[in-house]
């Protein structure tokens, strides 16, 4: 997999990453009209700026499926032309023809993503890699059992894990290459990236890609 090419970051959580002749979105939040369909949107939890109807409507086409929490799942049902498929840590699925595992997604010292709220990261193999969604999520001692080549990782603190424990989830999973994300828009900035890049020069490849849309 060509990281650059095929993985887009159109802000905040939101990824639109292609392999294999699939298109999977995560967590489509403010994306604009017109971009590929989705075979496959990855939805962590069911906070507004992660579950959003509207934005799944921008990219659905017949036979989309969105795996996600049991309840963002109700919020989709308006929405014919997407199948839901319900899930909670530590389920796996097949979906839109993609290897899917829900994993724990949850804060420790905040109480923003609690944990009996079975939210999810996921981690999906695709184009051959297995990559790491992380969700929502501070630094969880689950991480250290989970293996991935791509891992997608916030940064920004205040809801989520900071730059600093984001670089250490890193060193627990030992992705080929880590991108950092929810920053630039509801909380965090450029900086929390670079930093997170910084504490892993020579330890963990860190991409940050540009922006689309």
């Amino acid at each position: 997999m060509e990281i650059i090419k095929d993985i887009h970051w159109l802000g905040h959580d939101t990824f639109r990453i292609h392999g294999g002749g699939k298109v999977v979105y995560t967590d489509p939040f403010k994306i604009g009209a017109g971009g590929p369909a989705a075979d496959l949107i990855l939805v962590t939890h069911e906070h507004f700026d992660h579950c959003s109807p509207e934005d799944a409507e921008k990219i659905a086409k017949d036979l989309t499926v969105i795996v996600c929490p049991a309840d963002c799942a109700e919020k989709f049902h308006k929405n014919k032309k997407i199948k839901t498929v319900p899930v909670k840590p530590g389920d796996r699925v097949n979906a839109a023809g993609i290897d899917v595992q829900a994993v724990p997604a949850y804060n420790i010292d905040k109480k923003f993503h609690p944990r009996e709220r079975q939210w999810v990261g996921y981690i999906f193999t695709l184009g051959g890699k297995r990559i790491y969604i992380a969700g929502d999520t501070d630094h969880i001692p689950e991480m250290r059992d989970f293996r991935a080549d791509i891992a997608l990782l916030p940064v920004s603190g205040t809801y989520v894990m900071t730059a600093e424990e984001a670089a250490r989830a890193a060193l627990d999973i030992k992705p080929e290459i880590a991108i950092p994300m929810h920053y630039g828009s509801i909380v965090g900035s450029a900086e929390d990236a670079a930093r997170f890049k910084a504490l892993l020069e020579g330890k963990v490849k860190v991409v940050i890609p540009d922006r689309e849309g």
